[in-house]
């Protein structure tokens, strides 16, 4: 099979695809032929420096998430898995080949209606996102900040929250990013690059009463700024390469809940998963695809996503790739 490597941290360059033998499930695992392989900005994290919470054994071959079909199953498996369409997390490891032995009790089956593409878009994002969505607990009417709004989890985040009835304000780095997310349904959209990117959320409707937070940094402090009192910050990212620099003093002088990172189980993680995929079934939830690279250019991949030219999910395809489903694809 092809598969992309990492012989050491560096620039995408260091990612080199070559021949690598054929992977074999091994005891309570799936082989699955990979079609879309996830990438994440905390990948190209890892790749430059092995920051993130994977393990850093290297030589590997990164990816921590694929789509595809399975192709056979190990001992103590169960052999109806073969043949079924699956989404799957790796542990951090081989995503990005061909074919990927994974944790079968781990898969998580694609419903009818929903492309393999759109699958792996939301096996992490989709996760997220309805995890931020549910813990947050958004009301009708409230106004909501979500920021990153034309990333991967800031563009589900748009849509959920406006399915939720909130007013959505949308803060994305760039005025073609804040077009993206007013097309995806935000109320109010905003370039944060602008040095007066609060003033305009205000003079659009006031405060905020709940931030998603995916940049952090000074971005993350301002959109705090913006928090009305008793409201609700949830980081899930830090773009900038910081959380917020908000301290839990100032969110208890102006009774606001703060909360960074999630830590789901397994068993969670799977379930808001499979959610998502149930809502883009339903035509409730479409990912927005921004770039398709093959597997050969998984540097050139990860050199996009690290400059923020990207909008949405970047995936990597490779050569066995079924027809897609229906996403909002803008590549």
């Amino acid at each position: 099979m092809r598969a992309v490597w990492l012989k050491e941290f560096g620039g995408p360059e260091v990612l080199v695809a070559s021949d690598t033998p054929d992977p074999v499930a091994g005891p309570g695992q799936a082989l699955v032929e990979v079609a879309f392989a996830n990438i994440t900005f905390v990948e190209t994290q890892f790749r430059a420096g092995g920051f993130g919470p994977f393990k850093a054994d290297l030589p590997m071959i990164p990816g921590n998430g694929v789509g595809g079909v399975v192709v056979s199953v190990g001992d103590g498996a169960d052999d109806r898995l073969v043949g079924r369409r699956v989404v799957s997390g790796t542990g951090g490891s081989g995503g990005y080949a061909e074919l990927a032995a994974v944790d079968a009790a781990g898969l998580i089956e694609v419903p009818d209606g929903v492309g393999l593409d759109s699958a792996v878009a939301l096996l992490a994002d989709g996760r997220t996102a309805m995890w931020l969505l549910r813990t947050a607990a958004l009301r009708p009417g409230e106004r909501v900040l979500v920021e990153a709004a034309a990333g991967g989890v800031g563009s589900l985040l748009v849509q959920l929250a406006r399915a939720a009835e909130a007013t959505v304000v949308a803060a994305a780095g760039g005025a073609h990013k804040a077009g993206v997310a007013r097309d995806l349904g935000a109320d109010t959209a905003v370039d944060y690059l602008l040095p007066d990117w609060t003033d305009r959320v205000r003079s659009a409707g006031g405060g905020v009463g709940v931030v998603f937070d995916g940049v952090g940094g000074a971005i993350g402090r301002s959109a705090f700024d913006l928090l009305d009192r008793g409201g609700r910050m949830l980081s899930f990212g830090m773009a900038s390469g910081q959380w917020a620099g908000v301290s839990e003093e100032e969110a208890a002088d102006r009774d606001a809940t703060l909360l960074r990172g999630a830590q789901l189980t397994p068993e969670a993680s799977r379930a808001f998963t499979a959610d998502a995929l149930a809502e883009a079934a339903a035509g409730r939830l479409r990912p927005l695809i921004g770039q398709r690279f093959p597997l050969e250019r998984a540097a050139d991949a990860h050199a996009a996503i690290q400059s923020r030219a990207t909008v949405g999910k970047t995936l990597l395809v490779t050569g066995r790739s079924p027809a897609a489903g229906n996403p909002l694809d803008v590549s």
